[in-house]
């Protein structure tokens, strides 16, 4: 069953009309419903790509969100060969929000973190719906620092609402968790390759993002805050959720703009809830090529480029 976006509204009648005609085809074998199932099937097209044309940066927040899309468990399963998940930070707990492990793309071995959602309310719950603690940032940690060991590149997955903000993961270092997962990207000696392919929310996302090329699905967003956040704190009203949306410049067009996002990877038409296995296919394209991008060079340029590359960030597109 599709689940429909609130502005996807008069596209879900129209598709449900042609659903409808067919079902009674099928009741009936003597009803010939065809051409005008698939006339309506023509009139959603165009109504589908008229809508994802122009989707202003609230609606393109929907799209990131939409629970269909796919996650990263769906990328790693589809994408990446021999993978073998690494658990806990030697510390506290396994946080299932945090996945990754050793694994290989094409014909590399890599190791890949990301933020898990979860696909269901059993799962969301497990995962607290992508939302890091402590220990995860510090198995993302740990995972990074045996990739710059071994000398394999490191790819992550962003797809996080932000950091969990309860009691128990800020009295377990929350913020600091943050930043040493931070510092340990600008710190490591091997290509690191950032793909949003949801949302990426505050310091919970550029923990993982602050990398030497980020790239970002066509209808994600990044932002150092949720639009409804912003519009709590500006407005003191969380319905001005669209005017902020409008204001943080969250989208990957605008990013890319700002200098922030290196490379915008298409979305099917309608989003990579319509098409996941297109969408997929198109995010291993684009890490292969980065991974291409970024081969050759060695562990000090990589760590002075990508150092450089963030104490520049805000020059461009400002003027």
């Amino acid at each position: 069953m599709t689940n429909y976006l609130e502005f996807e509204k008069p596209l879900a009648e129209i598709e449900g009309k042609a659903e409808e005609l067919r079902a009674l085809a099928r009741q009936n074998a003597e009803m010939d419903v065809e051409k005008e199932a698939k006339a309506l099937d023509k009139k959603a097209q165009d109504l589908l790509t008229d809508l994802y044309q122009s989707l202003t940066p609230w609606r393109k927040c929907q799209v990131a969100r939409h629970p269909d899309r796919p996650h990263c468990k769906d990328y790693i399963e589809a994408l990446f060969d021999e993978y073998t998940p690494l658990a806990g930070d030697r510390n506290f707990a396994d946080d299932h929000a945090v996945m990754g492990g050793l694994a290989r793309i094409g014909d590399r071995a890599v190791v890949v973190i990301g933020h898990e959602k979860g696909h269901d309310t059993k799962t969301r719950i497990e995962r607290n719906f992508g939302m890091a603690r402590p220990e995860g940032y510090r198995k993302a940690i740990r995972l990074m620092d045996l990739a710059s060991r071994f000398g394999l590149p490191v790819i992550t997955l962003v797809d996080t609402p932000g950091a969990y903000p309860g009691k128990g993961a800020e009295e377990r270092g929350q913020s600091e968790a943050i930043a040493r997962a931070t510092q340990k990207c600008l710190e490591i000696g091997v290509p690191l390759i950032s793909v949003i392919i949801g949302e990426g929310g505050s310091g919970g996302a550029v923990a993982f993002a602050t990398a030497d090329r980020v790239a970002m699905l066509e209808h994600s967003i990044y932002s150092v805050i949720s639009p409804e956040g912003c519009a709590s704190i500006l407005w003191k009203d969380a319905e001005k959720m669209r005017e902020a949306a409008e204001a943080l410049r969250l989208t990957a067009q605008d990013l890319s703009d700002l200098g922030v996002c290196d490379l915008i990877v298409k979305e099917p038409v309608g989003g990579a809830q319509r098409s996941r296995t297109e969408t997929i296919n198109a995010v291993g394209k684009a890490i292969e090529g980065l991974l291409d991008e970024l081969g050759d060079k060695d562990a000090q340029d990589l760590v002075t480029s990508r150092r450089k590359k963030y104490i520049d960030l805000g020059s461009k597109g400002l003027s």
